[in-house]
């Protein structure tokens, strides 16, 4: 269930930026949401954790089926990072969700 919350916070906060968003039900796959926007689409692996530093043992590479592929992961209090994947997440890695967002407001990758 608490999966469930970070995901749906997540689509909350891309939908509210003008995405649009679907998700992997039950995480049949390396992906949890699959966000589009005015013909590009990337690829979201969804985490939670209390703790300062997140172990991730999921998909490793930047791409997956040639769609840009980013992991994220909510540590609680307001503080979530989305980055390339990479096996230790530390609370500061990566940047923050909201500026990744505002940073790709208009554009971002092309699904081609």
């Amino acid at each position: 269930m608490k999966g469930y919350r970070v995901e749906r916070k997540i689509r909350i906060l891309f939908e509210k930026n003008g995405w649009v968003v679907i998700r992997a039900g039950a995480s049949l796959g390396e992906a949890d949401l699959i966000c589009l926007k005015k013909g590009k689409c990337i690829l979201l692996q969804i985490k939670s954790t209390k703790k300062k530093i997140f172990y991730y043992y999921g998909w490793m590479q930047n791409r997956l089926e040639g769609f840009p592929y980013h992991l994220v992961v909510d540590f609680g209090y307001g503080k979530i990072r989305i980055l390339k994947p990479k096996h230790k997440v530390l609370v500061d890695d990566g940047i923050g969700l909201g500026e990744f967002l505002y940073k790709n407001r208009h554009t971002y990758y092309n699904c081609r």
